[in-house]
């Protein structure tokens, strides 16, 4: 089981390197070659906690860090930071379920992928035997930013610098970025809106004079967005335990089918849903709902991205 990049399937990494290098230097996204070969047998998910869900799932993934790294990142990430036990618990309502993702310290769904980011990180610099020092460069439009500063405060051998639009985020979510706590974390804005941002952070990570500037000074560039695949992968798992969840409480029957409904502005978050169901997550639908900040919807609509779009002020 090896990661390839979508722009160049001859690569050939396993998961520590691929989560080292975020971005693969051709600019593609690393992926799993055949995800469809990691099969999880629902009934074997009934009677686990989630931390043992977690791993069940990430040792399927991570093929090159052993069972013992793989708890010591779960356990640091989802024991004492989470305000429910569960992690993820899936609430009904009405004759819907939702499920939770605000539990972690920064109410951010978020938080499930960037509280054990750090320590797939720093685990991977143990397994490839490296001395140098992660520099997390991340783009945000609001939640990303706040989360990646909380889940990588004062983690030894990190440092994190989160880039935001200057007029791209509501006032709390600067405020909560720009007063984060920890001896690691810098903030800056950008003149531009997200896109701006995001293209700014890719570009340095595709600069291989700057990259090799740093190498020489012992630092290693890597990102908490969702191109890096340590911060997908976690997510995964809590679509297995929202499963899990309506199993036990005899709210479905195993095998049946279940539509999936992701509000968001980007697709993250539901590709993570679209891995679960490769991994054999019976789903029947997905539905991604956006806001008036919907660029995928129009994309998809007309085959036109347009960078340059009026954003929208918005409940969320």
């Amino acid at each position: 089981m090896k990661y390839i990049s979508t722009r160049n399937k001859n690569l050939n990494l396993d998961a520590s390197s691929a989560i080292l290098q975020g971005l693969s230097k051709d600019k593609g996204l690393f992926i799993l070659e055949n995800p469809s070969d990691l099969q999880v047998n629902l009934e074997d998910c009934l009677n686990m906690n989630y931390q043992e869900l977690a791993y069940k799932i990430l040792s399927k993934y991570l093929n090159d860090f052993t069972s013992e790294q793989i708890h010591t990142c779960i356990s640091n990430a989802y024991t004492h930071t989470f305000s429910s036990k569960d992690i993820t618990p899936t609430v009904k309502v009405k004759d819907d379920y939702i499920l939770e993702l605000f539990h972690g310290p920064t109410s951010a769904f978020k938080d499930v992928a960037l509280q054990i980011l750090p320590h797939l990180l720093t685990t991977s610099l143990k397994i490839q035997g490296s001395k140098e020092e992660i520099i997390i460069l991340t783009a945000t439009s609001g939640d990303t930013g706040k989360a990646a500063l909380e889940g990588f405060r004062d983690v030894d051998g990190t440092k994190i610098c989160v880039f935001y639009p200057e007029r791209g985020v509501s006032e709390i979510q600067k405020l909560q970025m720009i007063t984060q706590e920890g001896n690691n974390v810098n903030v800056a804005a950008v003149s531009g809106n997200f896109d701006d941002a995001q293209n700014g952070v890719k570009k340095i990570f595709t600069d291989e004079g700057y990259k090799a500037l740093l190498g020489n000074n012992n630092f290693k560039l890597s990102s908490a967005n969702s191109i890096n695949w340590g911060r997908l992968v976690p997510q995964i798992v809590y679509y297995f335990s929202a499963y899990a969840d309506m199993l036990s409480g005899d709210e479905i029957t195993n095998g049946e089918k279940i539509n999936i409904v992701v509000p968001t502005g980007n697709f993250g978050n539901i590709l993570a849903a679209y891995y679960a169901k490769k991994m054999g997550l019976p789903v029947n639908k997905f539905i991604c709902a956006s806001n008036k900040n919907n660029v995928l919807t129009d994309f998809i609509k007309t085959g036109v991205y347009n960078k340059n779009r009026d954003f929208h002020t918005t409940i969320s």
